[in-house]
């Protein structure tokens, strides 16, 4: 067992979701609003010990336990096989644990880390609550949401997949950077920013694209500039690139909250957390979908956006340089434009998640 005593699971309010720090990061963000809700109630993760959360629980202060379990999307059939063996065994292991120590309650944010609890959840008969962030739910999501006790839904637009459910519109947590006011977007002054952001590992097709089409935007719009996260694998190679004077490159950055807040136009992925960090900073994105993501949750993420007017969608492709040029022109020229793709809207997923959870364990 890694970082706990199994009796801390007694009475504990259990949360688990990882793999990727569009699940991780939400999840803890419900665990830091249960413990300021419940301060005599003990909370504790679960997760895996491959996915994001087995690099940053153990320097953490939170009582957590690291299975040893992996994903199955896109393996082949013998590491599918495998996976599918481990994740019995985490059942297993934690349906033992459980047996003896029983949670009061289990909270799940996706991904392969979070499959073991909520199957021993299931299985013994201990509430469970899910938070879909995604447009499109997840496989996991989907076979398990007729039995939860409650499906928080970061997007409106995964209701219609799950009608078997109790779905309740949530928004997707943030981190607690998020929860406070922005500056309004016609407070920004000159130089006006284009931020790109490629998610922690970079993007390789927005770094490509970025460096074709940068030099004629910076010259056509000589009020702006360009501060690009390249990721980490795509560094070195943006900056070795020739780059105009007002187009500075990081690997990666710390504080986005304020880097958002800086910003007036953001080109970007569409994860779920990216999305929820834009609506609640009110900043209007050119949004390139991931375009191999797991149900195509990135471009049906990108489309709820669009919906709600927050964002202008571009697809990867051969064309994307072009589109990306086009995009981008069309908002800098056009501050009207931006101002209506800007809607702050204040974040109480924690709050509503919570406020649901507690409302359920009192019937």
């Amino acid at each position: 067992m890694v970082g706990m005593d199994e009796h801390m699971f007694a009475g504990s309010l259990v949360v688990t979701g990882g793999g990727t720090g569009g699940h991780y990061f939400p999840a803890v963000a419900l665990a830091e609003g249960a413990r300021a809700r419940w301060p005599g109630r003990p909370v504790a993760l679960v997760g895996a010990q491959r996915g994001i959360e087995g690099r940053l629980l153990p320097q953490s202060a939170w009582p957590h336990l690291l299975l040893d379990v992996e994903g199955f999307i896109g393996r082949s059939p013998w590491r599918m096989l495998r996976a599918a063996l481990k994740l019995a065994r985490a059942r297993a292991r934690l349906k033992a644990i459980w047996g003896r120590s029983r949670p009061w309650a289990v909270l799940a944010t996706g991904g392969y880390g979070s499959a073991p609890a909520l199957l021993a959840a299931r299985a013994l008969g201990i509430p469970y609550f899910l938070h879909e962030s995604n447009a499109q739910p997840g496989q996991l999501v989907r076979l398990l949401a007729p039995g939860a006790a409650g499906v928080w839904c970061g997007m409106d637009a995964v209701r219609a997949h799950l009608p078997k459910a109790r779905c309740v519109s949530a928004g997707t947590p943030v981190r607690a950077a998020f929860l406070r006011g922005f500056s309004p977007l016609a407070e920004l002054q000159p130089p006006h920013r284009l931020l790109v952001l490629g998610g922690s590992g970079g993007a390789r097709a927005l770094n490509a694209a970025l460096l074709a089409v940068a030099p004629a935007l910076l010259d056509r719009f000589p009020q702006w500039d360009i501060l690009h996260q390249t990721g980490q694998a795509g560094y070195q190679a943006v900056a070795e690139a020739g780059r105009h004077p007002r187009h500075r490159v990081a690997a990666f950055l710390d504080g986005m909250d304020r880097e958002l807040e800086a910003a007036s136009l953001v080109l970007t992925r569409s994860g779920a957390s990216t999305c929820a960090e834009l609506k609640a900073c009110g900043r209007p994105a050119l949004m390139v979908p991931m375009p191999d993501s797991a149900g195509n949750h990135q471009v049906m993420n990108a489309q709820a956006m669009v919906a709600e007017g927050r964002a202008l969608l571009l697809a990867q492709g051969p064309g994307l340089a072009a589109e990306l040029q086009a995009g981008a022109a069309r908002l800098m020229a056009d501050p009207t434009l931006l101002a209506q793709l800007s809607r702050p809207e204040a974040n109480r997923a924690v709050a509503l998640c919570l406020e649901d959870l507690a409302s359920c364990m009192k019937a």
